[in-house]
């Protein structure tokens, strides 16, 4: 009885979540009929240059991984699990706050060009543009490849590594013979999962593009509904988009990787040259620099006066609470629907009954966040609900759902691993319902758990894309407080914000997966 609850269960959530997908694409689809559709060749021009700006980033990131990921398996140095830990975070990092960390590093007025003019020397141009997008995909997801990859190497089995150190492998023959085995396999699914990011860019492109040049289609489809009240055109461009994403992300649909954890962090035995290790030295230290010089910025110039202006203002305290309570709801939900999901799917035996029940759970893969903001405004608006009173709860369900397959992701391998351990013990116990996830899961969950809630909160606190069509001057979130103050030309109001978000955003990924260990009270 217990198993077919837990199908039952994680099938009606998978049903749900299904249901809603077609919802909104059939509500968009009603609001633009095909008849009326018009791919001209501005609509052309504008999916090249996204789809330009969305390889690059691919190439940038997946080199700027592999290069970081091969320099922290080898290298061993004080400090090495905090910087491992902060490239894992990266996950996690409001995208607005790399934005702006680019700006005060890199920007006409930036450390960079105050340096370069301190020493007579000429300044650099401007971060804006084409440049400064490809930049700060690379900093976010090249930082999320090389923990990925990390993982990936220091899997190696040992004794590959002492055969190959018997056989007196250099350097290159090393990477071809096993660490390019070991880490090929996750790049055709990380390739496309950064190039879905990376087209659909939202935050980054508003705040860097430098007008319509440079925008992608979720910047237009924005542009449309915030400035013209374009339904129709907003309408055209999210199917379209819809269409594009769902061919990008359906061959690599199942083989999405853990998102997470760097794995071990330990050094592995291998003795590489002199002129290796300071090469491996060099890269680290200059991806490190590259990574970290935006963030340490962001808090150099908030987290000071300017942060005690701010937080005497009652908007701000007011957009704080919106955005810690929405996240928390956000997170408890996405927690619920992703257990459901993963129980569902050690119970289901079939694997086209499992096949079904994972596409639902990575439709929101493919509905991108100003596209799904949209579908519910345009079905909100057609219920007669006010869009005031809705926009709560729009926020909580669409964030949850939005962070859904990377929580899985996290959850469903040690939940397999569990089933696998003590399901004989489970049934011999007759342990069902709470008493069963209390008595065996619960034990041996709690960093998933705190993983998947710190990641469903940190998604939730950076987003832009959901709040972009329900924002206004009585309801906002802090990243929505932030844009309104870069708007209006308040960048040390945006500094404050940004460094509040990421002071946040780094605690709650660092100390709830340890909190809910604890309490866990895990034995493994």
């Amino acid at each position: 009885m217990e198993f077919n609850s837990r199908k039952i269960f994680g099938i009606f959530i998978a049903l749900s979540t299904g249901l809603l997908v077609v919802t909104i694409f059939f509500v968009l689809l009603i609001q633009a009929p095909p008849s009326n559709f018009v791919v001209n060749n501005d609509i052309l021009t504008l999916v090249g240059k996204s789809a330009f700006q969305a390889f690059l980033s691919v190439i940038f990131s997946l080199f700027f991984g592999i290069i970081i990921s091969w320099s922290f398996n080898r290298l061993n140095f004080f400090g090495r699990s905090l910087l491992v830990g902060l490239f894992a975070a990266a996950i996690v990092t409001p995208a607005l706050v790399i934005g702006l960390g680019l700006i005060n590093v890199w920007g006409r007025s930036g450390f960079i060009n105050y340096m370069l003019e301190y020493f007579g020397l000429r300044p650099i141009g401007s971060i804006f543009g084409l440049h400064g997008i490809i930049l700060a995909h690379t900093i976010l997801s090249g930082a999320f490849v090389a923990t990925i990859l990390l993982a990936r190497l220091n899997a190696i089995p040992s004794r590959a590594l002492k055969i190959g150190q018997s056989l007196d492998l250099n350097a290159w023959k090393r990477f071809l013979v096993l660490d390019w085995p070991a880490i090929s396999g996750a790049l055709p699914a990380l390739g496309s999962i950064i190039f879905l990011l990376s087209f659909t860019s939202f935050p980054i492109v508003l705040l860097l593009g430098a007008g319509p040049a440079n925008q992608t289609l979720e910047v237009a489809i924005f542009s449309a509904v915030r400035l013209d009240f374009d339904l129709n055109s907003a309408v055209q461009l999210a199917l379209i988009q819809l269409i594009i994403c769902f061919t990008i992300i359906l061959p690599s649909i199942f083989y999405l990787p853990n998102t997470i954890v760097a794995g071990m962090t330990h050094r592995q035995k291998w003795h590489d040259s002199k002129s290796i290790i300071i090469v491996q030295a060099i890269i680290l230290s200059v991806g490190s620099l590259i990574f970290l010089s935006p963030l340490l910025s962001v808090l150099y110039d908030g987290l000071g006066q300017n942060l005690i202006e701010l937080i005497l203002k009652t908007s701000f305290w007011n957009s704080f609470f919106t955005s810690f309570i929405i996240g928390v709801l956000s997170a408890l939900l996405c927690l619920t629907l992703a257990l459901a999901l993963s129980f569902a799917q050690v119970e289901i035996q079939n694997k086209y009954g499992k096949a079904a029940l994972y596409l639902p759970i990575f439709a929101f893969m493919i509905v991108p966040a100003v596209v799904l903001s949209l579908g519910l405004f345009i079905l909100i608006r057609d219920l007669g609900i006010s869009s005031t009173i809705a926009a709560p709860f729009v926020l909580i369900i669409a964030n949850a759902l939005l962070a859904l397959p990377f929580c899985v992701a996290i959850l469903l391998p040690p939940i397999q691993a569990a089933n696998i351990r003590y399901s004989k013990i489970t049934k011999s116990l007759r342990l069902s319902g709470l008493r069963r996830f209390k008595s065996i899961e619960w034990p041996l969950l709690g960093h998933e758990i705190g993983l998947v809630l710190a990641l469903a909160f940190c998604f939730s606190l950076g987003d832009l894309g959901i709040i972009s069509l329900f924002g206004t001057d009585d309801f906002a979130t802090l990243p929505w407080l932030m844009m309104r103050a870069i708007g209006a030309y308040r960048n040390n109001d945006a500094g404050s914000i940004g460094a509040v978000m990421l002071v946040l955003a780094l605690l709650v990924f660092w100390l709830l997966p340890k909190i809910t260990k604890r309490f866990s009270n895990a034995k493994t």
